[in-house]
């Protein structure tokens, strides 16, 4: 329970980071989209705060997208 609320919590800070980037630049998600050479809906999946089911290209898309790069780490 505790690990899937993380990972919803996790994905909600992307989601409002990205979103906060598109705004910054002033991209439509149907830009973002062709610029991650995606489609809208899986634009809109990324976008969603509650889908966890992301995948690491996907993020490292929408990152270069932006001109941002990704950087995971573990912590204790």
């Amino acid at each position: 329970l505790l690990a899937e609320a993380e990972a919803v919590a996790t994905k909600r800070v992307i989601a409002f980071q990205l979103r906060e980037l598109m705004k910054k630049q002033k991209l439509t998600k149907m830009q973002l989209a062709k610029r991650m050479k995606t489609s809208r809906s899986a634009l809109e999946r990324l976008l969603d705060p509650d889908n966890v089911s992301v995948t690491l290209l996907t993020l490292e898309r929408a990152a270069k997208a932006l001109g941002k790069s990704i950087r995971i780490e573990l912590a204790a």
